[in-house]
């Protein structure tokens, strides 16, 4: 009976729990705020497409800043695949060629540590960077500065939607003139829109491949402002130019953050290659005085705990230093 009466507590409390985490996660994750806000901007559209009257310009601006936070808080959870992340990064190589050359850049990266080393451990542990740490930042290095081109060029690319718009041009038009004249990363990201719209899938549809490509919120914005206008009509012009204004304001506040950290991120660098610089100028100058701390195991212990406390200063150091818009 005891058994039995611990394991309907114990379902109880997983039921419980269940329906706890259905009801209340949309709540925790933000999904029912932006649900909300779609919401109220679908029915702002339906007034001012039915009065004819023009909504107040910081109203909206706001909402679509509090939802550019949102679905950027949204998209930094959501983790891309490696195919993705491949497409992200502007390459064209498939899954079997990345792996094979990260496995072949291990196998390098380990023989020439042998030769130059001769520890085994050594070796294996270049082998590891080699293969799973290198092409991973480069990787990201390469993604990381196709969007931020990306994040530059678009506020431009909205601004030619908008005014084709107002000249009376149909917006597949006005994607076309994008696909063929607006810059790198851009350019390529409408031309895929355009070419999606060819083989039968609707703009809506197409918009929304565009987020996969391009997992940004200005890019999720634009897809939710376009799906949006497609099914309830509403003046697309007027959200695209507060969408361009929001985005060139994040961009000059962007700029003013890197004005004003400049400073810091100089005595950062600073604190940070100093150590190196210092262990480097010894070495030059009495290389046996340095040498214990790399043939000695006392001096291999501390310089492993010194290299750990560095990294964490620096962390440290890039956190104070970082700030989110």
């Amino acid at each position: 009976m005891d058994q039995q009466a611990g394991l309907t507590a114990v379902l109880t409390a997983i039921a419980a729990a269940a329906l706890t985490y259905v009801f209340a996660y949309p709540y925790l994750s933000g999904d029912a705020k932006a649900k909300k806000r779609a919401a109220t901007l679908m029915t702002t559209n339906k007034e001012a497409n039915g009065s004819g009257r023009v909504l107040d310009p910081t109203k909206r601006r706001k909402a679509i800043t509090e939802s550019l936070k949102e679905l950027e808080s949204q998209s930094k959870k959501k983790k891309a695949t490696l195919e993705q992340r491949i497409a992200q990064a502007g390459l064209s190589w498939s899954k079997s060629s990345y792996l094979v050359g990260s496995a072949a850049c291990g196998l390098v990266l380990a023989i020439v540590l042998l030769i130059v080393n001769g520890n085994m451990l050594v070796t294996i542990g270049g082998a590891f960077i080699g293969m799973f740490g290198l092409p991973a930042w480069v990787l990201s290095f390469l993604r990381k500065r196709r969007i931020k081109k990306f994040i530059d060029e678009f506020p431009g690319s909205i601004d030619v939607i908008i005014r084709g718009i107002r000249a009376g041009l149909p917006v597949v038009d006005c994607f076309r003139v994008i696909a063929g004249e607006a810059q790198e990363p851009v350019r390529s990201e409408f031309r895929q829109i355009v070419e999606s719209q060819t083989v039968g899938l609707s703009l809506g549809e197409a918009t929304e491949r565009f987020v996969d490509r391009m997992p940004i919120p200005e890019a999720s914005f634009f897809s939710i402002v376009v799906n949006i206008s497609q099914k309830s009509g509403g003046n697309l012009s007027e959200s695209l130019g507060n969408l361009s204004a929001v985005l060139r304001d994040r961009k000059k506040m962007k700029g003013k953050i890197q004005a004003m950290s400049a400073e810091a991120k100089a005595s950062a660098g600073i604190i940070g290659s100093l150590p190196f610089v210092v262990g480097g100028a010894v070495y030059f100058l009495q290389p046996a005085y340095i040498m214990l701390l790399f043939t000695t195991n006392g001096g291999k212990i501390t310089v492993a705990v010194s290299l750990v406390w560095m990294l964490i200063g620096i962390l440290i150091m890039r956190k104070m230093i970082d700030f989110d818009i």
